[in-house]
């Protein structure tokens, strides 16, 4: 566990003073593979129940488990990609214990050796702030299969499709202080997990669950006992399951109780976490070897390969857009988030004006999508399209003005702006004549208020600008106008 100074904003205060939050996270990351860890079953979601079993998954007496080598090397990846070490020999163990969707009556995982060990993620915090957080290790074991305690009045059914599925247990440190570094974790480890291509991030799915072990402290002090609050599915839950239980164990402890090392069950229509058991030790699981699988030895030249192959990460591709794009540390914070969204950006602003396309990216595209409730990938505006229209704003054929209204159409049909400010006949007037037209006429007609204008009413210049650009139905280039009308007003 870091040192970590205390900071008064992450203090909550209770009866008897202020109070220091101590945040663990455990990931559960389903591995990307078309099949199981020890066996070659099926993984993909959704299947029918109980269709994608083997007699390995189902526990079957003298069934042997084969390790799957995409597995490890998806394991390997995500380990170089939290920059941690790489274990060169690690143990898969049997994990004892009875429940209904555990055939076997043990879980295959890893405990003394794992094969990841000690890495760092950064916090990407408000304001800019950065911080490490570390990983303590990531450990690869078997999925158990699901119970489902809806479908009968009074029986559980249990569906295996899931049992045996590859994850990753990403164990941090304890060296988070609020809900909010929490999801900033999360939102990180997502990020690094999808840009790898090691696991699909998608919580909805259960791909990737998060325990989340809580306890609180006099700032300072000694560590308090913690909870682990069980199989939280989305970043938004994670955080409101924090500030429960930190003032539940806070109102606890402050009214002379004690807090008891316990599981917990985070209830989303209550907004409350609940007891569930309490919290097993390791040695209650009676850990050993498992016996049919030899320790798990890497090739040095191997696992070189696959550093060497690693993509640009998003931290490395965040500095690169700033100081190659120019871009601020928050857009580029913004655009590298997401694979898809960076992905989009780069092919979006070859050859246009970088700051521009990310303006257009995150302020009107985002906006766009956000409202419709479709991601980067599908958005009616290609990255090609969003390149053209930034194009046409930068060689002044259209004004940033009537760019939004070719925007809002492009995203309803899909068209190219090229084709849209043909159609209708968008193209910004740039002839000085025709613009020397344009402001003579409402010159003329507004006699008046050029007389007040001369007498120093600066400000009427807008009115005047406004007026030409209604008449022309704003397709006058602006920097020309302003130049033009400027020079008549005071000539």
């Amino acid at each position: 566990m870091r040192e970590i100074p205390v900071d008064e904003k992450n203090l909550i205060e209770g009866k008897t003073g202020k109070w220091e939050v101590i945040l663990g996270l455990e990931v559960h990351a389903q591995v990307i593979s078309n099949s199981k860890l020890f066996s070659g079953a099926a993984t993909a979601f959704g299947a029918e129940p109980n269709t994608q079993v083997s007699l390995v998954d189902a526990g079957f007496p003298g069934m042997l488990p084969v390790i799957n080598e995409v597995c490890i090397e998806q394991a390997v990846k995500t380990g170089l990609g939290l920059n941690a070490q790489i274990n060169m020999t690690s143990v898969f163990d049997r994990k004892n214990y009875f429940y209904a969707d555990l055939p076997a009556g043990y879980q295959i995982s890893q405990y003394t050796q794992p094969i990841v060990g000690t890495g760092t993620i950064i916090l990407d915090l408000p304001e800019g702030k950065r911080r490490e957080v570390g990983i303590t290790r990531l450990h690869l074991e078997q999925d158990a299969g699901k119970s489902l305690h809806d479908q009968h009045p009074t029986k559980t059914y249990v569906d295996l499709n899931r049992a045996g599925v590859a994850l990753m247990e990403i164990v941090s440190e304890p060296d988070m202080r609020n809900s909010e570094e929490a999801a900033a974790y999360l939102r990180k480890l997502r990020s690094i997990l999808r840009y790898l291509g090691t696991c699909d991030g998608n919580m909805d799915e259960g791909s990737m669950r998060c325990d989340v072990n809580v306890s609180v402290r006099k700032p300072g002090g000694e560590l308090g006992t913690r909870c682990e609050i069980k199989n939280v599915n989305s970043i938004r839950f994670v955080a409101a399951a924090i500030e429960y239980e930190a003032r539940r164990q806070i109102e606890v402890i402050e009214e002379g109780g004690t807090i008891k090392q316990e599981t917990r069950l985070w209830d989303t229509n209550k907004g409350v976490t609940r007891s569930m058991r309490s919290k097993e030790h390791a040695h209650d699981y009676r850990y050993f070897p498992d016996p049919d699988l030899l320790p798990l030895k890497l090739d040095a030249d191997w696992v070189a390969k696959l550093k060497a192959g690693l993509p640009e990460l998003p931290d490395p591709k965040r500095a690169r857009f700033t100081k190659e794009f120019g871009l601020s540390d928050y857009d580029a914070g913004v655009l590298v988030a997401e694979k898809e969204t960076a992905d989009y950006y780069e092919l979006a602003q070859k050859g246009r004006d970088p700051k521009l396309t990310a303006n257009w990216l995150i302020s009107e595209l985002f906006g766009l999508l956000n409202k419709a409730g479709k991601s980067i990938t599908e958005s009616p505006v290609s990255a090609q399209h969003l390149g053209e229209l930034v194009g046409l704003i930068q060689d002044n054929t259209i004004s940033g003005r009537i760019a939004k209204d070719v925007f809002a159409e492009m995203f309803e049909t899909g068209k190219a702006p090229g084709a849209i400010v043909a159609e209708k006949g968008l193209q910004q007037v740039t002839d000085t004549g025709s613009i020397d037209a344009s402001i003579d006429e409402i010159l003329a007609k507004n006699a008046d208020k050029v007389a007040e204008y001369k007498s120093g009413k600066d400000k009427l210049f807008g009115f005047f600008v406004g007026q030409v650009m209604k008449a022309t139905g704003g397709k006058v280039n602006p920097a020309m106008l302003n130049e033009r009308l400027k020079a008549k007003l005071n000539g």
